[in-house]
């Protein structure tokens, strides 16, 4: 079975800062287009066979500039909606919440077009996701590509090797980096993780 290869977009302002950005469509930062450029050798030295890419902005500038510009819009692979805490950081929300961990808490409600998700809601959006990828697989001979965000991807990581959602908080994951999600034995594993060029 081929690879699933995951791309978070490069940096933001908000990204750079830890502002939690969840619908808040941001672009892009000069140095996060030249995160995303230099994933260009890797991306070339696999065939790709189909490629899916989240609404936003950050994420589809990502995935023209990796060189994967026909990728396909999916609203599943859009990052946590953080409700009450879009573009608040994790230290502002523990002056009110101390100890509050987002991958076992959850977000605060926000307004009606966005009123946040449980980890368990992000984790059905995830499988819902992998039920794609696996189609995806089933039809290509090569490696399906996912371009999306952060959170989202560590929990579709968790979901993808069989954990729960708050899993997710194990795999910690950088602007314009590629893992790798490959199998060992017909069993799902990681098999590279926050990958940069030359690293």
């Amino acid at each position: 079975m081929a690879d699933v290869f995951l791309v978070r977009h490069g940096e933001t302002e908000w990204s750079r800062s830890g502002r939690h950005t969840g619908w808040t469509d941001v672009p892009l930062t000069e140095h996060g287009r030249d995160e995303a450029r230099r994933l260009v050798p890797l991306i070339r030295s696999h065939r790709i066979g189909a490629v899916f890419v989240s609404p936003l902005q950050r994420a589809r500038e990502t995935a023209e500039l990796i060189g994967v510009p026909e990728a396909r819009v999916d609203a599943d692979l859009r990052e946590w909606d953080y409700g009450g805490y879009e573009g608040v950081t994790t230290v502002e929300i523990q002056r009110t919440r101390p100890g509050w961990f987002l991958f076992r808490d959850g977000v605060a409600p926000g307004p009606p077009e966005h009123p946040g998700e449980t980890p368990e809601q992000v984790g059905e959006r995830a499988d819902r996701m992998l039920a794609k990828v696996g189609a995806a697989l089933a039809s290509t001979e090569g490696v399906v590509l996912l371009v999306a965000h952060g959170h989202f991807l560590r929990v579709l990581t968790a979901r993808r090797l069989g954990l729960p959602p708050s899993a997710g908080a194990l795999f910690q994951l950088a602007t314009g980096t590629l893992c790798r999600l490959g199998t060992e034995h017909e069993r799902p594993v990681i098999a590279g993780w926050n990958i940069r060029p030359g690293e």
